[in-house]
């Protein structure tokens, strides 16, 4: 069954914030940036830290990921964004193997200009194999989510990942973070009875058993296909809380951890962690 947690505030530290709030939101799967989500500056840790997190969450049973910052775009065409989207993506992948974590987690950029989208994919397949290649055994897995489909997406449906992945010839290792949010954005109409479950199975057909590592979940405040990335708690937006009920039984997702990027106020993590454990555990039926 899905372990399912949240994307984790480290406020004091990676493991003295970091896991007493893994803690008090029950969280049993976390994400966190290594970073400043908004800068390019690495940050080469703690190691006393990084020792506490690393052992804190193989003490709780609790899989890791890294989530890159937003900056990140290896399909601009601007190199020096490149160049740091690069060098960025190989600093969290080294952070991510200190830290004994199963993924990185990267949005699947943009080409950004018109009629750019041939060559994006194959500055992907130029700048990124080498970096991928050059992964020790035992690394995390660069896992790559679809955004919500504005501007020049490289990826935003699940269908999108096909191209994107065979530019990739297809790493083993390369995942996918399937966004909830971000799908139904891009117009994936998961609230139909039915709808999660299908864009579920179009991902896997896609891009085949076992590359699916790890799940955004997060409601949306805005209409399905309207392109815009605004989380909000589960079952208080457009999607609602039954279709998380189909993600969370289906059997793409047999081990494959959540995380919940949702409004944290209010104990509002805890909350959306316990109504997805009770929709995957079948002890609740939304309405």
């Amino acid at each position: 069954m899905p372990a399912i947690g949240a994307h984790i505030q480290i406020k004091g530290g990676l493991a003295k914030g970091g896991l007493a709030y893994t803690d008090a939101v029950g969280a049993r799967a976390v994400q966190v940036f290594v970073g400043n989500p908004r800068g390019w500056r690495p940050s080469a840790g703690d190691p006393a830290q990084d020792a506490a997190f690393t052992a804190g969450c193989t003490e709780r049973g609790v899989p890791s990921f890294i989530h890159t910052p937003f900056l990140v775009n290896v399909g601009s065409p601007n190199e020096a964004t490149v160049e740091q989207s690069v060098a960025t993506i190989r600093h969290n992948l080294a952070r991510g193997a200190q830290l004994g974590c199963a993924g990185v987690v990267v949005h699947a950029g943009s080409a950004v200009g018109a009629d750019r989208y041939d060559a994006a994919l194959a500055q992907l397949h130029e700048r990124l194999l080498p970096v991928l290649d050059g992964l020790p055994e035992g690394a995390p897995r660069l896992l790559i989510e679809p955004t919500a489909g504005g501007g020049r997406s490289l990826a935003a449906t699940v269908e999108d990942l096909g191209p994107y992945l065979a530019a990739l010839d297809h790493h083993p290792a390369v995942g996918v973070c399937f966004d909830t949010c971000h799908a139904w954005a891009a117009g994936h109409d998961l609230a139909t009875p039915g709808g999660m479950a299908a864009t579920l199975d179009a991902l896997e057909a896609t891009v085949g058993p076992g590359r699916l590592g790890l799940v955004h979940a997060n409601d949306s405040l805005d209409g399905c296909g309207s392109t815009r990335d605004r989380h909000t708690t589960i079952g208080a937006g457009s999607i609602g809380a039954a279709p998380f009920a189909e993600l969370l039984t289906h059997p793409a997702m047999s081990g494959v951890p959540v995380v919940v990027e949702t409004p944290s106020a209010d104990d509002g993590h805890a909350k959306d962690i316990a109504l997805l454990c009770a929709l995957r555990d079948g002890g609740l039926v939304p309405r």
